[in-house]
């Protein structure tokens, strides 16, 4: 397509393009952390384990989980299964997620 007009104009386009999205409410946020059951998702980034198991092993020695379970997607550049998604949510009452680059 030829960014000059007919009539001579030059046609700017904004690369930046234009999104719309639908607004959603935050989640609820715990008054305590201790006792809660904490998960971690590891986006499968070359340092995301490192950073994740070593903010995890802090947050447990300074708040007392009732447990931690480690998570992995399949891939970073894809969005995590749904039935992954569905046992964090079942099995978790928070989530610990980085990107770790």
């Amino acid at each position: 397509m030829n960014a000059i007009t007919k009539a001579g104009e030059l046609r700017v386009y904004d690369p930046r393009g234009v999104v719309t999205a639908e607004a959603k409410p935050r989640a609820g946020r715990p008054a305590a952390l201790a006792g809660l059951r904490l998960g971690i998702l590891d986006n499968t980034k070359w340092n995301a384990n490192k950073l994740l198991r070593k903010t995890g092993a802090r947050l447990e020695a300074e708040l007392g989980f009732a447990s931690v379970t480690y998570y992995r997607k399949e891939s970073f550049s894809k969005n995590a299964a749904p039935e992954l998604i569905r046992q964090i949510a079942a099995e978790n009452d928070i989530v610990l997620t980085a990107i770790g680059d």
